[in-house]
This record gives structure tokens, C-alpha cells and sequence, in this order.
């Protein structure tokens, strides 16, 4: 048995492991949350360049700022940044690989210090993201910067110690600027539409705070005249690592490993071209840079992503518990198809190089990969950021258009009758959303109150009162209490 412990590369048969000298390589790259996904994906593409002989000064330092990120950190450190990427193929083979490219991790809370200073290092040439979409402290309703919030009232004081992402970063582009060099581009990678520019509203809106709080009229004005904030569209299907993961790696391959990822074969990366201070050659690995990321994202995020949640409530209602369940239902793969044609697709540009039919064939076999086996628990997780940035935009759409919005309503009620805690046998639902606390009682009173859960103005803005929409979401949500979830998918499939 072969263990990462330490950071030693182990030899072993079937396992790829880095094929350069990391003793070579040196941070260009800070990443604030090191999580599955950007294992998967960003760390992945800098690996392969590395082991293309490229892209050496770009190594990443990992950043964790929550609480929950000092497992990350204690696994890290312990394998010397090392982990195992398993892709996991649909006739349940797997294809590991050992990934090299985080050199280091630095754990916020113990030394803010120490993370200001690396982002302030010359070196430093990319700020990158991947922090959720609840990370960026916005208002839902308003989109815009939600500045009322303790911590970030905290970080604005003159003399505070940074505690959030957006105080972190900040002082380090202060301190830049102070030592005359130049900026570093922040870079999210993060599921929103706009990624980029909505990096750089949160960002300058906090720099402009920053300066009204301390007296300064020069900070802001830098941020956005010297940050690049690329857009992107990121793409990877990445469940959570289970035991049975941890246990395969070491049953199969002999390889011990704290924290492996796992994740589908698929991989995409769009990526604007837009850098403050270079970047390393990400078109040598595939990815995809272009001038304008708009097309692509909204095709991911209204096809992928509110396909996720399309699958996810309805079908964990009606007794799945697995991604590769649902859509292997021809019944919900039926249902989803239609979401996607005649919803979800009149919201979108045409985009560039894509075949939509083939790509929304090709969406329902990813999920439909049984050995990936996603759990409908994690695609529900944080359901009040998903909802309004991926499905509440297609609904919104579409009623200005006179269009199809049934589906993605029936998508709205079941993501209520889910938050009621209950599912259809009577067992209990772990409800995990920020928002929780608010929305859980609502939906638990919409038996009285059938709209009681949409009057939320903080998620659904004025939806409530949209008398189409209103309509088809109580059809579903009546046909949900009455039916079920399987009866009412049928009735909707039924109805073209």
C-alpha cells in the first residue's frame, strides 16, 4: 500500500502520477476555496500544462477561509499538496491520476498575514475563485453588493484584521498599489452568469466602502482601472468523495489518499482573454479563450445547471437519492429533455462551435453516469442561490415572452414542497440553505397558504404576483400535495 502522506510521489501501476519536478515549480496563483471542483478542473488544467513542460511559475497556493476548510488544509499540508483525481467512467471503471500542481495552502484564519502577503508578492499574478455562489454577498433582489452584513462591516474598519475574501483580497491589491506593482487579475470560477463582472461589482463596491470607511479616494478607482475580471464558464460534474471512494482507490490501486476527488470524464473551460498580468497558456490544454463568454455560460447554467435542479427536487421527491437514478428514469429524462427545448433553449444566443441538440443529448448521459453517482442531497444544497441564478432567469424570460415556463415552475414548487422537511413516505429531509431558517417555516404554513413560500421578495422579487406564473406553480405545487411527484411529472409530460 502507497500513501501521499508527506507529498512522496508514489509508483504505482495505473496511476499517472506528475511527470516534472515540483520542486521546481513556484506559486504564480492564489485560489481562494480549494474544494472537489477546482481539484477537478482548474488545478487539473495547470497539471497538464506542468507536465507539458509549461507553466512552472504557475503554481497555486490554496486559500481557506471557513471554518470547514481546515480538513482541507490538515490533508494538504500532510500529502504535501498532493491528491488523487479519479475519473470515473460510465462502465464503472476508474482512471486515477495524482495532481501536483497546489503547492501550497494557507489556512486564513491561523495567519491573515500570511495570505495578504502572498497575494501581495509580485509573483502573484492570478487571484482565482471558486468561493460559491452564495460567496459573493449579493443581494438577491438587487444584485448588487450587500454591504449591511457583520463581517463585512467588520472588515471595513481601519484597523481590522481580514476575515472575509473580499477584505483579504482587497488589502493585498492595497499593499500593490502602495509598492507600485501592478495589479493581479481575479479570475471566478465560480457557477453565476457573469462571473467575472460579478467579481468585480462585489470587489470595487467593497474597495469603494474600504475608502469611504478610511478616508482614502484612491483605492477603488486603481481596482478598476487595473483589475482584469474574466468571465468564464467552468463545466465538470464532481460529487462528493464518499468512503467507498477513498476505499476503491486503496482496494484497486493500493493508493492511500485523505481526500481524493472524483468526477465525471467530461471537462469544459471557456474563458475570457482578459489578464492584468499575464496568464499561463491555457488554449495548450484545451481550454477554450474567447472574447466573449456569454453564450457559452448561459447555455451551461440553463441547460446543466437548471437541469440539476429540475432532476433534483422532483426526483428526490418521488424516492431517488442519486443524479444517475433520476435521469436513467425515462420518465424524468423525458421531462428534463423537454425543460431543456422548450424552456431553458429559447433563453439562449446561438452559440458559437455548439450543436444544442447534441449537447443536450450529451448532457443527459453525463448524468445519466451511473459511476459517477451524484447525490440529489449535493445538487440541492444552497437551493436559494441555485434557484434564483439558474432557474428564476429562464422563468423570467419566458413570461416576458410570452413563452413555455411550466416546467421550470413545476421545478419552483418542488424545491417548496422539498423545503418542507418532509418527503412523500413521511422520513425527514435535511434542508441545507443559507436561507433555511426563513424558508423552511413558509413552506411548511403553504398548505393554508399556497403562495406563502414565493412571497419571498428576497428570492423571488415580485414572481408572486405574475398571475401566469402564479398559476402554473399552483398547479404544481396542488398536484405535488395531491398526486405526488411521479404524477405530477407525468401530467406534465403528458401535456404536449
Amino acid at each position: 500500500m502507497q500513501s501521499l502522506d508527506g507529498g512522496v510521489l508514489p509508483a504505482i501501476e495505473g496511476v499517472e502520477v506528475p511527470a516534472y519536478d515540483r520542486s521546481a515549480v513556484r506559486v504564480g496563483m492564489v485560489h481562494f476555496g480549494v474544494g472537489g471542483f477546482h481539484r477537478a478542473h482548474q488545478a487539473m488544467y495547470l497539471d497538464s500544462l506542468m507536465n507539458e513542460g509549461e507553466a512552472m511559475d504557475w503554481g497555486i497556493c490554496g486559500v481557506g477561509v471557513l471554518p470547514g476548510d481546515r480538513r482541507m488544509q490538515d490533508v494538504l499540508t500532510s500529502q504535501g499538496g498532493l491528491y488523487t483525481l479519479v475519473v470515473k467512467q460510465p462502465d464503472g471503471t476508474l482512471e486515477p491520476r495524482v495532481i501536483g500542481s497546489i503547492v501550497e495552502y494557507l489556512f486564513a484564519p491561523d495567519d491573515p498575514e500570511a495570505v495578504i502577503e502572498k497575494m501581495a508578492a509580485e509573483s502573484t499574478r492570478i487571484v482565482s475563485l471558486t468561493i460559491t455562489e452564495g460567496g459573493y454577498n449579493i443581494d438577491q433582489v438587487t444584485g448588487e453588493f450587500a454591504e449591511d452584513t457583520p463581517a463585512i462591516g467588520a472588515d471595513l474598519q481601519a484597523a481590522a484584521v481580514p476575515e472575509t475574501v473580499f477584505g483579504l483580497v482587497t488589502e493585498a491589491l492595497a499593499r500593490r498599489r502602495e509598492r507600485g506593482l501592478p495589479a493581479f487579475t481575479i479570475m471566478s470560477c465560480d457557477n453565476i452568469q457573469g462571473n467575472g463582472d460579478t467579481a468585480a461589482r462585489t470587489f470595487t463596491a467593497f474597495a469603494r466602502l474600504r475608502d469611504a470607511a478610511r478616508g482614502d479616494t484612491g483605492l477603488a478607482q486603481w481596482v478598476e482601472e487595473n483589475v482584469s475580471f474574466p468571465n468564464s464558464m467552468v463545466d465538470r460534474i464532481t460529487p462528493a468523495t464518499s468512503d467507498e471512494d477513498r476505499a476503491r482507490l486503496a482496494d484497486e490501486f493500493g493508493l492511500t489518499d485523505g481526500w481524493p476527488v472524483v468526477c465525471e470524464p467530461f471537462t469544459q473551460w471557456v474563458l475570457e482573454d482578459r489578464f492584468s498580468a499575464g496568464r499561463p497558456p491555457f488554449e495548450d490544454v484545451g481550454v477554450q479563450l474567447v472574447e466573449d463568454v456569454v453564450p457559452y455560460e448561459l447555455m451551461k447554467l440553463r441547460l446543466l445547471n437548471a437541469g440539476h435542479q429540475a432532476l433534483g427536487y422532483l426526483g428526490f421527491l418521488a424516492g431517488h437519492r442519486y443524479v444517475h437514478e433520476v435521469a436513467g428514469d425515462p420518465l424524468f429524462a423525458r421531462f428534463i429533455r423537454d425543460y431543456m427545448d422548450h424552456e431553458g433553449t429559447p433563453t439562449l444566443s446561438p452559440v458559437p462551435g455548439v450543436d444544442l441538440d447534441d449537447y443536450k443529448t450529451t448532457l443527459i448521459e453525463r448524468f445519466a453516469n451511473p459511476g459517477v453517482a451524484d447525490t440529489l442531497a449535493r445538487i440541492n444544497f444552497g437551493s436559494s442561490d441555485r434557484i434564483s441564478l439558474w432557474v428564476l432567469p429562464v422563468i423570467r424570460h419566458q413570461l416576458a415572452q410570452g413563452g413555455e415556463m411550466e416546467r421550470a415552475a413545476a421545478v419552483v414548487a418542488g424545491w417548496a414542497r422539498y423545503a418542507e422537511g418532509v418527503d412523500e413516505k413521511g422520513e425527514p429531509i435535511d434542508v441545507q440553505d443559507r436561507l433555511a431558517d426563513t424558508l423552511v417555516p413558509l413552506a411548511k404554513s403553504q398548505r393554508e397558504d399556497p403562495l406563502a413560500f414565493v412571497r419571498n421578495t428576497s428570492v423571488f422579487g415580485d414572481l408572486a404576483e405574475n398571475e401566469r406564473f402564479t398559476e402554473a406553480y399552483l398547479w404544481a405545487l396542488d398536484s405535488l400535495h395531491t398526486r405526488g411527484a411521479r404524477a405530477t411529472v407525468e401530467a406534465l409530460v403528458a401535456r404536449r
